[in-house]
């Protein structure tokens, strides 16, 4: 499809240059390329349509980069890196080497900030702000948030310190109905709206100048004034948390109204004595029905139909598996409860928190409460389940160590996307866990590969484990099994002939290309066995015997080496004081990129090839 206008723009100061009809029209083609890319690439469609004449706006009323807009999480920039200079490579987002789906300061002078996790925009934004009065600058900045960043602690944080910042910073609080309540009212909305006109700042500043050359009396009656002012306000305006955090508060403003949107940011650029904050309300997946009727679904969604909305690739994964099980564990047992921090879909929860509604608790994007939540329901003998990408339990590491393992609380991870992730890169992807929760003590790990391991550990981390307890499963569905594979244990397996003089260790989803590996090394006259450990923290002794039987090791994991659980099977090994070759592969002190997951797995060299590779070239 051709796209008259959005092809010209080759940087905001192109957008300037628009009239009011070429501006929609541009809004219009955004829109129509949104939907084409998200549905061949995948990605976050529902907040980028619902974005899309905040950002031009936002471009045409700012200088960028000289003025910095900080995106909060990031999932909503891809209209922005159309305006900056990326449009003929927006083909290319998430894909191998191409665009990132997130803010990239490596990528474009325009992006001021990297992001993939929520509520961080505020306070790099004041950090930025703050650089810029330290060197002398003059320039505005500006943060991007959402309503839904809105319920991590860190964004009140930021409003909370940003709010002593007199000059140039601005938030915008993009309301789009997921986590803020309703408009606050009719007469609040009129007045708002009388508010953001160029007027109403005019006769403000000649009414305050004048009061001000009045002998005696002039500072006292705009002291009055401004006093009466705040208290017909805060009479109208039922939620006044920002006023009284330091904020001058403009809004709501109809986020799809250009004009509105025009006189707020400018009335906001033209506020210079205390910070801004402007409330812009928007329609998540506007301009495409099945985004409207179902934001939930499209806020990251894979390859899908335009005409229809239906996503093309639908097979079973281990959320589903998790979700299922979970809720046969809930059925029997009336301890069992289930937490997310706004993951419901995600975390294949929707049938448990319509099954169970009294056991399911939803926190919004607050990953650090739901751990402590979690861990004030351990006392009192309650079984929580807190499900979670396993990039997003970063953030609450200190909970892991000060409030559930100090205590021994029983509490379970259910810890989704371990692992490479994929097309969402760097601040995404599940390499972490293991290595974080390896260091704790008190803690179970379990690493299982099929389905039926994952059912088998669910039910283990509820009744067979004490303290913290960590599920850890992979993106997507099963991956090969030979015939011949049984589960005789939920710890550690032995696949392959005992005696063979070369083990190879692993676990999770890397099993299935070990599996493929052995068979291609059988044909070459290579005999290996497989050590296939679920249970990876505690290391069964049992499992170090067998594989202490050879004389050469390969221990293969897809997580980071530094702190993983091969060195700690490792230093197993060593305890043995018996001789044999010893190498751990896996993922060395990087960040891995967003490419597919195949894709990253081969450069990794932690597919079937690359294991055969590494165990040829050291034998």
């Amino acid at each position: 499809m051709e796209y008259k206008i959005l092809s010209t723009i080759k940087s905001p100061s192109d957008i300037k240059k628009l009239n009011d009809t070429e501006t929609k029209e541009l809004c219009a083609e955004i829109r129509e390329k949104l939907i084409e890319v998200v549905s061949v690439n995948g990605g976050h469609l529902a907040s980028n349509l619902g974005i899309v004449e905040l950002t031009v706006m936002l471009h045409k009323c700012f200088n960028c980069p000289k003025d910095s807009i900080v995106w909060d999480v990031g999932h909503q920039s891809y209209v922005h890196k159309m305006l900056t200079g990326r449009y003929d490579l927006i083909d290319t987002i998430r894909q191998k080497d191409g665009l990132a789906g997130f803010p990239k300061r490596s990528e474009s002078k325009y992006d001021a900030f990297n992001a993939g996790h929520s509520s961080t925009s505020i306070s790099a934004a004041y950090g930025i702000a703050k650089a810029k009065q330290l060197k002398g600058e003059q320039s505005y900045t500006i943060a991007v948030i959402g309503d839904g960043s809105m319920t991590g602690g860190l964004a009140y944080e930021g409003l909370n310190n940003a709010g002593r910042f007199k000059k140039n910073f601005i938030v915008i609080l993009n309301d789009n109905k997921m986590s803020i309540s309703n408009n606050v009212g009719a007469v609040a909305k009129h007045l708002s709206h009388m508010r953001i006109q160029p007027a109403y700042i005019r006769i403000k500043r000649r009414t305050e100048k004048l009061l001000s050359h009045i002998p005696l009396f002039g500072k006292l009656f705009k002291k009055v004034l401004k006093r009466s002012k705040s208290k017909l306000k805060n009479l109208i305006y039922k939620n006044t948390l920002f006023d009284v955090l330091g904020y001058t508060y403009l809004g709501p403003v109809d986020g799809h109204d250009m004009d509105e949107l025009n006189n707020a940011l400018t009335l906001a650029k033209k506020i210079t004595n205390e910070p801004v904050l402007v409330h812009v309300v928007t329609r998540k997946g506007k301009g495409y029905e099945p985004a409207e009727s179902h934001p939930k679904e499209f806020h990251g969604i894979g390859k899908f139909d335009i005409d229809t909305g239906e996503p093309l690739s639908s097979h079973k994964g281990f959320s589903a598996v998790f979700a299922s099980e979970l809720c046969k564990l809930a059925e029997k047992d009336k301890k069992i409860v289930a937490i997310t921090a706004a993951m419901t879909l995600g975390t294949g929860l929707s049938e448990f928190s319509k099954k169970f509604k009294n056991r399911f608790f939803d926190v919004g994007i607050a990953e650090e409460h739901a751990i402590t939540f979690a861990c004030g329901l351990a006392t009192k003998g309650i079984i929580p389940f807190f499900a979670v990408y396993s990039t997003f339990l970063q953030r609450g590491f200190d909970q892991l160590i000060h409030d559930a393992a100090i205590q021994n609380l029983h509490i379970i991870l259910a810890v989704d996307r371990a692992g490479i992730v994929g097309d969402d890169g760097e601040t995404h992807q599940g390499t972490f866990d293991v290595s974080m929760l390896n260091t704790i003590p008190n803690t179970t790990i379990f690493s299982p590969c099929y389905f039926s391991e994952l059912r088998h550990s669910l039910n283990a981390a509820a009744y067979m484990c004490k303290g913290l307890v960590s599920v850890r499963y992979p993106r997507g569905g099963e991956l090969y099994m030979p015939d011949d594979y049984t589960e005789p244990s939920i710890d550690f397996n032995l696949y392959g002939d005992e005696n063979a003089d070369i083990t190879l260790i692993t676990y999770g989803r890397l099993f299935s290309f070990a599996c493929k590996a052995k068979e291609a090394l059988a044909s070459d006259g290579i005999n290996i066995n497989i050590l296939k450990l679920c249970r990876i923290k505690p290391i069964d002794p049992k499992a170090v015997e067998l594989a202490a039987r050879s004389s050469k090791i390969f221990f293969f994991e897809e997580s980071l080496v530094a702190g993983g659980i091969g060195e700690s099977f490792g230093y197993e090994l060593k305890k043995t004081g018996k001789n044999f070759f010893y190498k751990i592969h896996g993922i060395k002190d990087r960040f891995v990129r967003h490419e597919t997951v195949l894709q990253a797995l081969s450069e990794l060299e932690l597919d079937d090839k690359g294991m055969i590779k590494i165990i040829k070239e050291n034998i």
